[in-house]
């Protein structure tokens, strides 16, 4: 059997973080705090077993993997998919689109975020593709497309494997400065959008995929240039079924533009455009997690059909149907609402059981006189075995069993 993933044990602390969803930074409070219910960090982590990860509600900050206690957190967060092959852009997202691209082969009348002024409209200028075909008005004003055509601006859109450059941490760093108000540094830019896990493996398609896609699973950046400048970055994880998004960046000289939202249509196209290159299987774009109590996080509602994960049973159900429970009750399960609640649990949740053979058959890796190797969990002796029982049954209980014993762990006693 194959292993999917080497994964360090974190110790638990049942301490709150500040929760950025519906506190200001720097507050901490019982009803303003975030929990999670398990933590891990992985060096190797096959693409396969983060899809499935998420898929019980698991998502990766760096190389730190986390899920949040739904039932005691403040603002519960649930993982949220859209699918692809089914989305039809509305005549709001369609306008934005069609806007941007205006802008990009035109101009702006009035000056735009590079001080250009708005030059003759050319003769030939495309207006962008049929507004019902989101692929081509996607990629209508790109360089590539447009070829030799003239266009006020120059835009360059590129898919690349996660890696930092001088440019991009610039970009964050402004991004960090003026939307959120936070100071930044190179260390942490590396450590929460360019450190992965993910271990790339080449991307089946069809005999002749297009020459933009991606050629394997991975972690990877998506960068806009306009003019040569680096504007926007989305950085993104390509897995088996899905597009996963992880974080978006951008100037804040192109704030009307509504980046933000135009980058989700963009990473809608990139998911089916993965489909129908010959990826049946590929069908998905993964928004992370839906947050309904916060105003900030609700556009991502905006964007149909859209499903959230149930906490409990780690089913799919239509967001519209969701919405009805959440907005009657804080925490929210959707396969058996009656386990529905309004106020927060005090205190964590005790772990159900894990059966002793399901402990008995995890991979545990063994470091002796500098080298390695990989013993099943019955065949080593523990200084503290209650407190490493503890810990592996909260990583199995939240990763699910059959996942968990696909994993080779890392104890630290």
């Amino acid at each position: 059997m194959s292993l999917l993933g080497v994964v360090y044990t974190v110790e638990q602390s049942d301490l709150g973080t500040t929760c950025g969803y519906c506190s200001s930074s720097g507050q901490r409070s019982a009803q303003a705090s975030s929990f999670h219910d398990a933590e891990l960090v992985t060096s190797y982590l096959k693409c396969e077993g983060y899809q499935a990860m998420i898929d019980r509600g698991w998502r990766r900050c760096g190389t730190l993997c986390y899920r949040p206690d739904m039932k005691r957190t403040c603002c519960p967060q649930y993982t949220i998919k859209l699918d692809a092959l089914e989305f039809r852009a509305s005549a709001s997202q369609r306008k934005l689109l069609n806007r941007w691209n205006r802008f990009v082969l035109h101009g702006d009348a009035s000056g735009d975020a590079l001080g250009h002024k708005k030059g003759a409209k050319p003769k030939h200028a495309k207006k962008g593709a049929p507004e019902h075909s989101l692929i081509e008005s996607i990629h209508a004003p790109e360089k590539h497309v447009l070829g030799e055509e003239h266009s006020a601006h120059e835009f360059e859109v590129t898919l690349e494997p996660s890696s930092y450059t001088l440019e991009k941490y610039q970009l964050f760093e402004a991004y960090q400065a003026s939307i959120h108000k936070d100071s930044s540094y190179p260390s942490s830019f590396k450590r929460f959008l360019v450190e992965t896990p993910l271990v790339t493996n080449p991307i089946p398609y069809g005999p002749t995929p297009p020459e933009h896609l991606p050629k394997a699973y991975g972690s990877y950046h998506q960068l806009y240039r306009l003019d040569g400048k680096l504007i926007a970055m989305s950085v993104l994880d390509i897995l088996p079924s899905c597009v996963s998004s992880v974080y978006f960046v951008y100037d804040p000289a192109f704030d009307k533009h509504s980046l933000g939202k135009m980058s989700a249509l963009r990473e809608v196209s990139l998911a089916k455009e993965i489909h129908d290159a010959g990826v049946d299987d590929h069908r998905y774009l993964y928004l992370g997690y839906y947050v309904h109590t916060c105003p900030k996080m609700l556009y991502k509602g905006e964007y149909s059909p859209s499903y959230l994960l149930d906490p409990e049973e780690y089913t799919w159900h239509p967001l519209p149907e969701c919405k009805k429970g959440l907005d009657k009750a804080r925490y929210a399960c959707f396969a058996h609402p009656e386990h529905s609640s309004q106020t927060p649990a005090p205190q964590r949740a005790t772990i159900p059981e894990v059966p002793l053979s399901v402990l008995q058959s995890l991979h545990i890796i063994v470091d002796e006189d500098g080298e390695s190797r990989i013993e099943s969990f019955s065949n080593l002796q523990w200084s503290d075995e209650a407190e490493v029982k503890k810990s592996l049954s909260t990583l199995a209980y939240s990763l699910g069993f059959d996942l968990a014993k696909r994993m080779a762990y890392v104890i630290n006693e």
